[in-house]
């Protein structure tokens, strides 16, 4: 067995850079144990300093959930988050009381992303310090819609093609994969979902935005969650294990896509 058919293990292949990339959005975040204060804007002020530069406009969101019991709604809660965009709106760092994120829908390289993350971590440690981590994630989400969708059987393996290379294919409307595997060393796991979504559908209203039209996704979310005290937020490593997952989540891709949808996407394999 090849390095190509283990995408779990091994060095990454190198990145084909793509002129015309698929990808929606990516997403990098960091949990940690609640830090109350966050909910303040004098709290928030020196951070919004420190990213200010790259992140200038400053929206807050209300965030509400609901408690269900036997009773019924048994509570609310409402948290703020404060989104941090870019001019042009492509990135976004949302900061909440128990979580950071840095997302965008412009991915240009893993190393400009890596370096993104890095600046708002290290706000984060001088400016909030919630000391340690609870759950760090990395997510990236690919969708192939239009032309490239009816080629799809000749683009990605009969694996995660699923029912797109049998007869079925003409009635299919929806049709996702949901793959959870276990990474080596005790380093964390990857949920990797792939297939058809019907006209205006998705699987994460959050994060993939419905289209008018039937696509093909994946969607890699690479993560691990630490016990209790057990991750200090030191920037560099997290940086580093945050690397880590995006090349592993790179490797599913290339193990999933053949050099034709690279070419499609303006590669040169």
């Amino acid at each position: 067995m090849n390095a190509a058919d283990m995408p779990l293990t091994g060095p990454p292949p190198p990145e084909v850079p793509l002129a015309d990339p698929p990808l929606v959005r990516v997403i990098a975040q960091v949990r940690f144990p609640l830090v109350a204060s966050v909910e303040k804007r004098g709290f928030i002020a020196s951070f919004q300093e420190a990213v200010r530069e790259f992140y200038p406009v400053l929206r807050p969101e209300e965030e509400r959930s609901v408690v269900l019991g036997a009773q019924g709604v048994v509570d609310t809660r409402s948290n703020t988050l404060w989104r941090f965009n870019e001019a042009r709106g492509a990135w976004r760092v949302t900061l909440a009381p128990e979580f950071l994120a840095l997302e965008t829908t412009k991915y240009s390289s893993r190393e400009n992303f890596m370096e993104r993350l890095r600046l708002i971590l290290e706000a984060l440690k001088e400016h909030v310090d919630p000391q340690v981590l609870d759950r760090l994630g990395v997510r990236y989400i690919d969708r192939v819609s239009g032309k490239n969708l009816s080629a799809l059987p000749q683009l990605v393996r009969p694996e995660v093609a699923g029912v797109l290379v049998s007869p079925l294919a003409a009635r299919a409307q929806r049709a996702i994969s949901e793959n959870v595997f276990i990474l080596p060393d005790n380093a964390g796991q990857i949920t990797a979902r792939w297939g058809l979504l019907a006209p205006q559908s998705t699987t994460d209203p959050g994060a993939l935005d419905a289209i008018n039209e039937p696509s093909w996704i994946l969607d890699t979310d690479a993560f691990q969650s630490f016990q209790a005290g057990s991750r200090q937020l030191e920037v560099d490593s997290v940086v580093e294990q945050a690397r880590g997952f995006a090349e592993r989540i790179y490797s599913i891709f290339r193990w999933a896509v053949s050099d034709e949808f690279l070419r499609r996407y303006g590669g040169e394999p």
